[in-house]
């Protein structure tokens, strides 16, 4: 969907040979206290050491020293984490974890071309890697998907790509009411016609050269590269993932031609939520009287520290009852393309999270990321699926608009 700066980007990366692009300072940083195990999904599933933030720092440290063989048990418990950053928000070290793992496992790929893809088939690898990065190519491909949904023969649509599809060609109700509430709150929404995917989904697979073409791409088409840049106010962003990729742009961009540009992008880039939070939303007025959950996806609640605005804005909606989420702050196995990479702890964070959703009496559950939406609407069909899986802004326009989702009741 369209639209932080590193804290120790001008400290020299690890003066090893061959080694991963790592500051040694960060690896320092973690105190191996264990207060992350507990926000760590892999290590709440499989109590294994080897698979929390604590445990894999541990590897990676032991790598780099030359203490430990990159073998292939080293690799598959890096590659079982899904980046989902929750250990950063529970250290009370400050240790930038995801600053650890991305580069370590692109030192991997390195190693390895195609290591974190080599799961994939062609078909999935098309789609992630050449299909979704363009709006275009994505809205074609989808051509026969719509006419199987019409025809009714859409079985096989759910057997392939309904697990990767994206935002625009998905949920264009959010995309559409993502502009509909900004411009109920004052705001002129321009959507450049030229943006692109955010490269989230590439850096995530080691292809950091990619991920910086299409950063670049971006910070162009959102005129951060001229004197224009100075016309935007802020640029808003509804999919944790896009957010999280983006406030990283200038770490990802250092040292290029365009860090400058990625800077400005950086500056002026926000969560839907939180920005609507900071201007003072117009109070909602239909009512939505059903009883809600939230669900904090990652990219949003740990690599972006937002938390309160999304509730703050689901409060504000008439005789909807909010209630807590338990293990809301766990990821739901999506992850990107990890539920492709790693489908059977993915289907098990999917089965936890929703077994937690329905343990709240809840008629909907919102959340921020559509990685989120598919994860947790395709567990919840097979047990409970009456529940309403929507984006916040969702519910938002709904109580702004009085355009109700038929067949709720509290």
């Amino acid at each position: 969907m369209s639209t932080a700066v590193a804290d120790k980007t001008s400290l020299p990366v690890l003066p090893l040979q061959n080694g991963p692009k790592i500051d040694y300072e960060l690896v320092l940083d973690c105190v191996h206290c264990g207060l992350c195990t507990s926000a760590c999904p892999t290590y709440v599933e499989t109590g294994n050491e080897a698979d929390s933030p604590r445990g894999r720092i541990y590897l990676m440290r032991g790598v780099i020293d030359g203490k430990l063989e990159l073998d292939e048990t080293v690799k598959e418990h890096l590659d079982l984490c899904l980046n989902c950053r929750a250990c950063e928000t529970a250290c009370p070290s400050g240790v930038q974890y995801g600053k650890l793992i991305e580069p370590f496992r692109l030192h991997m790929a390195e190693k390895e071309p195609g290591r974190m893809v080599k799961s994939l088939n062609w078909v999935q690898r098309q789609m992630l890697f050449g299909i979704f990065p363009s709006r275009f190519r994505t809205r074609l491909a989808l051509a026969p998907v719509r006419m199987m949904q019409w025809t009714g023969i859409d079985w096989l649509m759910k057997k392939t790509v309904m697990k990767l599809m994206l935002a625009d060609a998905i949920y264009p109700e959010t995309q559409i009411a993502t502009a509909r509430v900004l411009q109920k709150n004052g705001c002129e929404v321009w959507i450049p016609r030229n943006q692109g995917c955010c490269g989230a989904l590439h850096y995530h697979a080691a292809m950091e050269p990619q991920a910086r073409e299409l950063a670049g791409a971006n910070c162009t088409a959102f005129g951060m590269t001229g004197a224009e840049a100075d016309s935007v106010d802020a640029i808003i962003i509804n999919a944790a993932g896009c957010g999280a990729m983006i406030k990283d742009y200038e770490h990802l961009m250092h040292g290029t031609p365009q860090e400058e540009a990625a800077r400005k992008f950086v500056a002026k880039s926000k969560d839907i939520s939180e920005f609507l939070m900071a201007i003072g939303p117009i109070a909602p007025n239909h009512p939505l009287p059903i009883r809600a959950t939230y669900h904090d996806a990652c990219h949003l609640r740990h690599a972006q520290q937002v938390a309160k605005p999304p509730r703050q804005l689901l409060e504000m909606i008439p005789e909807l009852e909010l209630v807590p989420l338990p293990e809301s702050e766990l990821c739901c196995g999506a992850a990107g393309s990890y539920n492709l990479t790693q489908p059977e702890m993915a289907e098990q964070l999917g089965d936890r999270k929703t077994a937690n959703i329905r343990a709240t009496g809840a008629k909907a559950v919102f959340m921020g990321n559509v990685g989120c939406l598919m994860q947790v609407a395709r567990h919840l069909k097979k047990t409970a699926p009456d529940i309403w899986v929507a984006h916040t802004i969702d519910a938002l326009w709904a109580s702004y608009s009085g355009e109700m989702p038929a067949g709720l009741g509290k």
